[in-house]
């Protein structure tokens, strides 16, 4: 396919370089067009870009799912540019009209790569050091699925994750905790290039950044190599060859570059870093690339034609993958089928069979009740796969008889992130990307605040991730005020697509993990209590399985309306339902409603919800040891809440519940004036 002035010819030597040049020139258009973006980085890593694409990486522009395919996670979101042109160049589902929209409402080109926008995007990337997690975590799956699946020598499941970054990822910290993991794990199938050119918005990395980011690596146990010159494609070409070599350790390849190279006035400078050249030095830019001025967006036939070969071969490579996989299939039928169905997301037959069930006898932690369902589930999805962040012994997640995953260990179920938790949820995002898993975390739920970046981007990709926090509230106890949340639920509340789930009792924890199992659009997480709570007589009550629809009437007055609605979740659901029995002593009618998931409920049709919390009863309580912010919708204007306005306190856990209203009594007391308003 030609560009509308293919005719136009380009004086070059080499076609290489034309077609290295293509990528600048639609870069630098699409950036001006747009009058936004960034331009630097696509200038300066083009060469780079261009080798994996049409030399090095398998990938098949025509069916970006490919199981086979190598991973490209461009962790410098914001040169996005650099990844549109090539997905453009290379015969991917993006046309040039998309690359003249970019930056633009609507468009299939936004100013950072999006993981739903576009196929052949493999990370939504932007906040920096994000897509190194990422491309860890992928480089993990790939090398659990290698070691589950081959026979043979097959070849099947040797896939490899190429990545760029910038000066800007690796001074995050995310970027460092995932590096320091994959060194530890000889995670030998990641080749990591390092854009090396010294400027940021700032100004030149001096002014912040000094070190010697190559021996930081070698300490990480990684290989490193250093190319002097962006624009060797002999010598980037040697380096990504020893990358793939090197199959014992990561790789990071440092490559000097510099930024808007070809701009006369601004290459090497941090005003070729965000912003358009500008009209004139667009033009000058172009003649020192020897390329034509006009027409904007000119791609020269041949350079496209070069870059269409990507399709051709790409279709070649899924086809010999496929091949081998029909053999592989017919020697291990049993193993083939297994794979298949965990990249379609099935989950067997009877995967819930073994889920317990609790009685009032049973007074348990729900971080507890809830590693029973989850051990029960584990034993039945092998996909199930995760760890925490050096906190098992609290937060009860490892899988029984699963194994370590560790180096020359990838067949085991339980890797240990180590105290790591952005590293170890930006890891766990990479597992779902690649497919194949559903991954879990764990640590305690104040340190979300940790791994915010991470929980946010799996909300905003929609992926299946679990995310499992305990020690939910001041029932800590000893601990005291750092390990206790107080604003952490009602901020996690309110990440779009991110499902909070509070369980209040041990059934209700159940459900939670039948739950986690089943939503498959988007993250959910865990609330869970360190201290134990009773288990609810369901004979007396709605069965748990009410908490599948976020809130449900657990128990009512019988006879009458209510007067009142008792809200609560998690361990202050006890509070309210034995708050209930004192208010019906003192003549009240009152109805308790257990909110395990308001992000679950509100996704409830109005008459549901109604049915719940019926509009004509405006008296209402709710329950919950944490900030009240989300809990106002459901109680409005005429209701209250008894929550944390300050931060927790170290003691007995009983006593700090008691030292800040949260007992029977005082739910009692603040119901009747309620009331009585």
């Amino acid at each position: 396919m030609a560009t509308a002035s293919a005719q136009i010819k380009v004086n070059r030597s080499d076609l290489d370089q034309t077609c290295v040049n293509a990528i600048r020139v639609l870069t630098i258009d699409a950036v001006q067009k747009a009058n936004s973006g960034h331009c630097g980085l696509p200038m300066g890593m083009a060469p780079v870009a261009y080798l994996l694409y049409t030399r090095f990486m398998r990938h098949n522009p025509k069916n970006p799912k490919w199981f086979g395919r190598d991973r490209f996670v461009l962790s410098a979101g914001h040169g996005s540019m650099l990844l549109y042109s090539l997905l453009y160049l290379t015969g991917y589902d993006i046309a040039l009209d998309d690359i003249k929209q970019f930056r633009q409402l609507g468009s299939k080109t936004p100013g950072h790569p999006e993981y739903w926008c576009v196929p052949g995007v493999e990370t939504t990337t932007g906040p920096l050091g994000q897509g190194v997690g990422n491309a860890v975590g992928m480089a993990m799956a790939a090398k659990h699925l290698e070691a589950r699946f081959e026979r043979d020598k097959s070849g099947l499941f040797d896939h490899r994750i190429f990545g760029i970054c910038s000066d800007g990822d690796l001074m995050e910290g995310v970027a460092s905790e995932a590096a320091s993991i994959a060194g530890h794990l000889g995670l030998g199938n990641i080749v990591l290039l390092y854009d090396d050119n010294h400027v940021t918005i700032d100004g030149h990395t001096e002014l912040s950044f000094d070190e010697d980011v190559v021996k930081r690596f070698d300490a990480y146990k990684w290989h490193t190599q250093d190319v002097a010159d962006a624009n060797d494609l002999e010598a980037l070409s040697k380096a990504i060859e020893n990358g793939i070599a090197e199959t014992s350790r990561p790789s990071l390849i440092r490559v000097h570059s510099i930024i808007g190279y070809g701009s006369p006035h601004k290459q090497g400078t941090s005003a070729a870093h965000s912003n358009p050249l500008g009209v004139e030095e667009v033009k000058l830019t172009k003649e020192f690339y020897k390329y034509p001025t006009e027409p904007p967006f000119f791609v020269p036939d041949d350079a496209l034609a070069h870059f269409r070969e990507c399709v051709e071969r790409g279709e070649e490579m899924e086809s010999a993958w496929s091949t081998k996989f029909e053999t592989y299939a017919k020697k291990n039928s049993v193993l083939a089928g297994e794979f298949q169905a965990v990249l379609a997301k099935e989950l067997p037959n009877g995967w819930d069979a073994e889920l317990p069930v609790f009685t009032p006898k049973d007074s348990l932690a729900t971080r507890v009740s809830a590693s029973q369902a989850e051990a029960a589930i584990a034993k039945k999805v092998w996909f199930l796969f995760g760890g925490s962040a050096d906190l098992n012994e609290s937060t009860f997640t490892d899988i029984k008889d699963g194994g370590d995953f560790e180096r020359g260990q990838f067949d085991g179920r339980n890797p240990h992130f180590g105290i790591r938790e952005h590293g170890m949820c930006s890891i766990l995002n990479g597992l779902a990307l690649h497919g194949g898993f559903i991954p879990y975390g764990s640590s305690f739920l104040c340190f979300t605040d940790y791994a915010r970046g991470a929980i946010r981007l799996a909300a905003l990709m929609e992926l299946q991730v679990v995310f499992v926090f305990t020690h939910d509230s001041i029932g800590v106890g000893e601990d005291g005020p750092t390990h206790e949340p107080i604003e952490q639920l009602a901020s996690l509340r309110a990440i779009p697509h991110l499902t909070v789930f509070r369980p209040g009792d041990a059934n209700e924890a159940v459900e939670a993990w039948r739950t986690v199992m089943t939503h498959t659009q988007g993250p959910v997480l865990l609330a869970l209590s360190r201290q134990k709570v009773p288990t609810l007589d369901r004979t007396k009550m709605a069965p748990a399985s009410g908490a599948r629809r976020g809130g449900y009437v657990i128990s009512e007055t019988q006879g009458r309306p209510a007067d009142i609605i008792l809200l609560g979740s998690g361990s202050e659901l006890s509070l309210v339902v034995d708050a209930k029995a004192k208010l019906e002593d003192k003549g009240k009618s009152v109805r308790v409603v257990s909110m395990p998931s308001e992000n679950i409920f509100e996704q409830q049709d109005q008459a549901y919800r109604d049915s719940v919390l019926p509009p004509a009863i405006r008296r209402r309580l709710a329950v919950e040891a944490g900030a009240t912010m989300s809990w106002y919708r459901w109680v409005g204007l005429d209701g209250d809440i008894i929550g944390m306005t300050t931060y927790g306190a170290s003691g007995k856990s009983e006593e700090v519940m008691k030292h800040f209203g949260f007992t029977v009594d005082n739910v009692v007391e603040r119901a009747l004036k309620l009331l009585a308003r």
